[in-house]
């Protein structure tokens, strides 16, 4: 679930993507997400979330730095040995 899919999906257009905060993009792909459950029971859902959001921002910044783990770490403000943790609890290392 991430902010881009749910702008291809029904949200908003892409010529407003790079208008919206973050927030929002959160905010409209949680909405479409417990719209699409319809009388489904939605479960775990803040576990779900932080996953979710946590692998992405992982993803993402490892890409950016090139995997270099301290350049990383520092960017997230977590020491090293933690985002190694989170990297291998991923399965990302």
């Amino acid at each position: 679930m991430t902010g881009i899919h749910a702008l291809h999906d029904g949200g908003p257009t892409a010529t407003t993507a790079s208008q919206l905060s973050l927030r929002d993009c959160v905010r409209h792909t949680v909405r479409r997400y417990l719209r699409d459950l319809g009388d489904h029971p939605a479960e775990d859902l803040h576990a779900l979330i932080v996953q979710e959001v946590e692998r992405s921002l992982l993803v993402e910044v490892m890409e950016h730095y090139g995997a270099n783990q301290c350049r990383a770490a520092a960017a997230l403000g977590i020491n090293r040995s933690t985002l190694r943790k989170k990297l291998r609890q991923y399965d990302l290392a």
